[in-house]
């Protein structure tokens, strides 16, 4: 184990308390919520000594990329950190388009975070999602996390990302081996206590120090505060004017691909086109559907659930997979 992992978390002064027993309604503005998110931003750039920003390419984890990028911007002592995509070998086309594209407009340093083990597997024997995985043909590593870790005996197992081995295997563990091969001590990531009931206690500083179970680090979560709605009131009313040279500098909600300000085209947007097909949450392509016809933004947030369109299968074990380092 490198160095500053061996000593963490001595060297950090962070409050593992701060976000403890609140909710969205402690935060009862979008200048409220966009202020702490900027706070927690900086402090974390300025306590970790090698953070990195989670990215998946969905609303959450763009916006929080956002924020880490304005609060580079406005302190020329802070570098932009690393951003790590974990890429699980069944994302949509178009997301990894976006990702790809923004990638290089922001001259984002992406690490691409694999289970190359599994993935060269799936290639090699030209294997579809659904399709079966001998455990015995993996990795000693991975089959210490199938058989030790998750207690699974069956001999195979499917490939797809919304079951317990498989989001396991190509998000988790990808993750982790990526934390430690890179010694990221903290990941800025962009969860929400409104998301789901398994985050809905998460702090602002989040420890995970149990060697056992991942690289000790911390995780970083500046977008606690927000609900799905806020997320979009600030792409549209904060992100997208001022990164859009033409856009509104006082926003603009589209109603849809052809409803942009003159000039604008949807590529120059850094809002993914799955979100305008009418999709609300990002994952699996195999196991995600849309929610609706309209823009994610534009559907009835209160009343219907965010991620109905996921497999919830894999929705059901949230608890079980966090346990285990997932997001």
């Amino acid at each position: 184990m490198a160095e500053s992992q061996a000593e963490f978390p001595d060297y950090l002064d962070v409050d593992y308390t701060d976000g403890e027993g609140e909710t969205p309604e402690n935060y009862p503005s979008i200048e409220h919520k966009l202020e702490k998110a900027l706070e927690v931003v900086e402090t974390g750039l300025r306590e970790y000594e090698n953070p990195a920003v989670m990215w998946t390419g969905g609303k959450d984890s763009t916006l929080t990329l956002y924020f880490v990028k304005e609060v580079v911007e406005a302190n020329d002592d802070l570098e932009l950190p690393t951003t790590v995509f974990i890429d699980h070998y069944q994302h949509f086309d178009e997301l990894m388009d976006f990702v790809r594209h923004w990638a290089d407009e922001w001259d984002l340093e992406v690490k691409w975070a694999r289970n190359t083990d599994v993935g060269d597997y799936v290639e090699a024997n030209d294997l579809e999602p659904g399709d079966d995985i001998p455990v015995d043909a993996l990795s000693e590593h991975n089959q210490h996390h199938i058989r030790n870790i998750l207690e699974y005996e069956e001999e195979t197992f499917p490939f797809l990302l919304d079951t317990y081995v498989g989001n396991h295997l190509l998000k988790t563990v990808a993750l982790n081996d990526t934390l430690e091969s890179e010694d990221i001590d903290g990941i800025i990531s962009g969860i929400r206590w409104d998301e789901q009931e398994a985050r809905a206690d998460e702090t602002f500083f989040s420890p995970r120090h149990d060697p056992d179970i991942y690289p000790p680090h911390d995780r970083i979560q500046p977008i606690l505060q927000f609900k799905e709605a806020d997320v979009w009131d600030a792409f549209w009313y904060f992100v997208v004017p001022e990164t859009v040279a033409g856009y509104p500098e006082d926003g603009y909600v589209p109603q849809g691909f052809d409803d942009l300000p003159e000039g604008i085209e949807i590529e120059d947007i850094p809002v993914s086109p799955k979100y305008f097909a009418g999709f609300r949450s990002l994952g699996s392509e195999i196991s995600t559907d849309k929610s609706a016809e309209e823009p994610a933004w534009l559907q009835d947030m209160e009343n219907t659930t965010e991620r109905a369109g996921r497999a919830q299968d894999k929705e059901d074990l949230m608890e079980r997979l966090r346990d285990l380092g997932y997001m």
